[in-house]
């Protein structure tokens, strides 16, 4: 099927057709065998590629960008930190603060970073002949879609 020029119907059916082989495929995306054991959930693998690709943060700022409460950030960091996934400091600037990152231990390390490559080397593909207003318009439409989303399943019960 062609892309260009979609009705609203005709991009409805592509969706329809594709998310659930999106979803397929990001099920049956292998977990390397040193994180099989840490019974790893989507939101894991979020707050993990943040701290990948972006570095140590605080709790409040992981917060921020899953857009979850803190204390959701923090169980999640409790959760990842027994498994040996993520190491927490005081901020050395303020002690009230945690500090959040990738463990130091390399076998964990390179699996992490190993999950998570596949995944963002597909995207950087996807996104790289795209336009940044056009990558910008398909995340604000991924995010319109699980918005609506939500709200109608809140809806229905």
């Amino acid at each position: 099927m062609s892309t260009e020029g979609l009705t609203v119907d005709e991009a409805i059916r592509a969706m329809l057709l594709l998310m659930p082989r999106f979803a397929a495929r990001l099920k049956r995306t292998r977990i390397p065998a040193r994180l099989q054991s840490m019974n790893l959930a989507p939101r894991h693998l979020s707050m993990l590629s943040y701290l990948v690709f972006d570095g140590p943060m605080t709790v409040n700022q992981l917060a921020a960008r899953l857009e979850v409460a803190p204390t959701t950030v923090s169980l999640m960091v409790s959760d990842l930190s027994k498994h040996g996934a993520v190491d927490r400091r005081s901020d050395p600037a303020d002690r009230r603060r945690t500090i959040v990152a990738i463990t130091d231990d390399p076998e964990t390390r390179t699996a992490i970073n190993d999950w998570l490559a596949n995944g963002a080397f597909a995207w950087q593909k996807a996104f790289e002949p795209l336009s940044p207003e056009d990558r910008a318009m398909f995340v604000r439409t991924i995010e319109a879609y699980e918005g609506n989303a939500a709200s109608s399943a809140a809806d229905n019960g």
